[in-house]
Parts: structure tokens; C-alpha cells; sequence
């Protein structure tokens, strides 16, 4: 009884077959090269893909602990920088300190003189501490720039032209100015 049901079913099974066209030859021809197309894709395309994927994402890794040392490398740089300036801000204050008690020493004749000189010797702090932070601040900008110029020739991975420096270089001085 089950033989006849199956006959009947690969009989409506091959009509239909033969009603859409399945020519068994060309169907397995065309698995078999789908197959083939897959495995070449496989071993030629997707394989390379993943590879080129790979190094593009540990030279972004990479990217990002240069830019991590970076801002370790600048905040040293701000703390040494925020060092100096109280040190010669301390400085200041002392030759300061100095000026007005050798000002209160003397007699009162001499006081008016005194005072000038004493004023004298302010002024030259402040030049001298307004000198060292620039030269500090100067130091900085440029410690920057070689920084930014450093690791922008890391990250993009070729070497930089001397304009593409420059250019980076006034940019990181805009940025630590502002």
C-alpha cells in the first residue's frame, strides 16, 4: 500500500520537475560551481579581508596607547611647567620679601630711594618669572608639536613632509595657546 503512495508521489514530483524545467545535469552543474566560486571566495577574498581587518585594528590599538602616552607625556610636561612657575613665582616673592625689609631699614632720608630701588627689583622679578614662563611655555609648544608630529606619522603610517610638520606644528600651538 505504501509503494503505490510513493510511486504516485515521484511521478507528481517529476511532472513538476519536467513543468519548471530541472534538468538534473545542469543543476548539479551549477552546485558544483557555486561550490567552487565559494571556495575561492573563501581562500582569496574573505581570508585577505580578515587579515587587512586584523592589522588595521592593532594599528588603531596602537593609535590609541601612542595618544594615551601623549597625554601622559603632557600632563608630565603641565605639572614640570605648573613647578617652574611656582618656584619662580616663590622666588619672586622672596626677592619681594627682601626689597621691602632692606626698604624698612633704612633711615628715613634714604627711604625715598629706597623704594625705588625696591620697585626696581619687582619689576625685574616679574620680568625674570614672566621670561621663564615663557621659555617654559615655549618648551612646551614645542615638546607638543614633535609629540603631535610623532605620533600623527605613527598613526597615518607614512612619513610627513616638512609642510605636513610645519602645518601640525602651528596647529598643536593654536591648541596649547587657546
Amino acid at each position: 500500500m505504501i509503494a503505490p503512495i510513493i510511486l504516485a508521489q515521484a511521478d507528481i514530483l517529476k511532472d513538476a520537475a519536467l513543468q519548471f524545467g530541472y534538468q538534473g545535469v545542469l543543476f548539479w552543474s551549477n552546485v558544483i560551481s557555486f561550490l567552487i566560486v565559494c571556495a575561492a571566495l573563501q581562500k582569496f577574498a574573505y581570508k585577505p579581508i580578515l587579515v587587512v581587518l586584523e592589522e588595521r585594528r592593532k594599528k588603531i590599538a596602537e593609535g590609541l596607547a601612542n595618544a594615551e602616552k601623549i597625554k601622559e607625556q603632557l600632563a608630565e610636561a603641565e605639572a614640570m611647567h605648573a613647578e617652574i612657575l611656582n618656584r619662580a613665582n616663590l622666588e619672586a616673592q622672596k626677592m619681594i620679601e627682601e626689597a621691602r625689609t632692606s626698604a624698612a631699614a633704612l633711615a628715613e632720608k634714604r627711604q625715598q630711594q629706597a623704594i625705588a630701588e625696591a620697585e626696581q627689583i619687582i619689576s625685574k622679578a616679574r620680568d625674570a618669572t614672566q621670561m621663564e614662563r615663557d621659555r617654559a611655555f615655549a618648551e612646551l609648544r614645542r615638546e607638543v608639536a614633535r609629540l603631535v608630529i610623532e605620533t600623527t606619522g605613527k598613526v597615518t603610517g607614512k612619513v610627513l613632509t616638512l609642510a605636513d610638520q610645519q602645518r601640525l606644528s602651528e596647529e598643536a600651538a593654536k591648541e596649547i595657546a587657546a
